[in-house]
């Protein structure tokens, strides 16, 4: 399949701004590829996916090099760049690894979790649950990373929240801002790690942060399943 990529985005909207460095592209095409907007053997073209992010080529010429470091695309010499093979067992990989260092991390925050930081996640998932409510896929986007990241803080480990922050570019984050099914057991999950959280009950913290993202995978896979992906 020879077919260029940059016209299809089943993973959510566009960019919320115009990109203006290579990593906001890279961030770009990263989601398509994840979420199966951009298939194995498909081109992403310089030019098409320049005009379409409104921007010059060259953020997405470095873009592309990034991906290619990161076994996203390959280069085919002088005809571009290819989506590279993505497979089941990448996924679930991706998702392992989140799941491990994010679990570590909720351990870690329930002894230092606070009334006041309870209250804090309360708030942010409170809000969550209304912007799944209303569809609204950037608030949405922008409350589960709070959320996570205030927990992230919580921990103190700011080197492994960074190893998780770098691990989670690879989740096409509007693939599940768009899914109100996702939402609904997102906001579930997050009552349930404030009440291990608040019960000083770290393992169980721990286990429902894996349960988190492990949900997450399995959602990933039953969509890139039904894109034919893999056919």
């Amino acid at each position: 399949m020879t077919s260029s990529a940059t016209s299809r985005n089943p993973a959510g909207p566009a960019l919320r701004r115009r990109p203006q460095l290579s990593d906001d592209v890279a961030a770009h095409v990263r989601g398509l590829i994840m979420s199966g907007g951009a298939r194995p053997g498909e081109f992403i073209r310089l030019d098409e996916t320049a005009a379409e992010l409104g921007v010059s080529v060259t953020p997405v010429r470095e873009a592309l090099l990034t991906l290619r470091g990161e076994g996203l695309v390959e280069l085919v010499p002088h005809r571009g760049y290819v989506v590279a093979p993505l497979t089941r067992g990448d996924i679930n990989d991706v998702f392992w690894l989140q799941g491990q260092i994010a679990e570590q991390l909720a351990v870690r925050a329930t002894a230092a979790v606070t009334p006041d930081t309870l209250d804090e996640l309360r708030a942010i998932n409170t809000d969550l649950a209304a912007a799944v409510v209303a569809g609204d896929a950037t608030r949405i986007e922008d409350l589960e990373f709070g959320f996570h990241r205030e927990v992230n803080r919580l921990a103190g480990a700011t080197k492994l929240s960074w190893f998780l922050f770098n691990a989670i570019r690879y989740t096409p984050v509007h693939f599940y801002s768009g899914d109100r099914e996702w939402g609904e057991s997102a906001t579930a999950s997050h009552d349930r790690l404030i009440a291990a959280m608040a019960s000083g009950d770290a393992d169980e913290a721990g286990r429902e942060t894996r349960r988190h993202f492990t949900d997450g995978a399995k959602r990933l896979l039953a969509h890139l399943e039904q894109t034919g992906i893999w056919d």
